[in-house]
């Protein structure tokens, strides 16, 4: 949020798990960031696994960046 208020685009990747949690702290601060859910759990993960995770997700993550470019 301060970033986007000094004009840098911004969002950020975050797990399921967390997807109510980011619901209600969008509604309490009035603003919902771009971002990119992934699946959970990702701690504990090894690298090949966790390249895979990357890798699904890589195209919905271009994709935010080029939105908030645009922005």
């Amino acid at each position: 949020m301060d970033l986007e208020g000094r004009g840098i685009p911004s969002g950020y990747i975050l797990t399921e798990e967390f997807r109510e949690a980011d619901q209600a702290q969008a509604k309490s601060l009035g603003y919902d960031a771009m971002k990119v859910f992934v699946e959970h759990p990702i701690q504990d993960r090894n690298d090949a696994e966790m390249e895979v995770i990357a890798e699904q997700a890589f195209a919905e993550v271009v994709a935010m960046i080029c939105s908030s470019d645009q922005g």
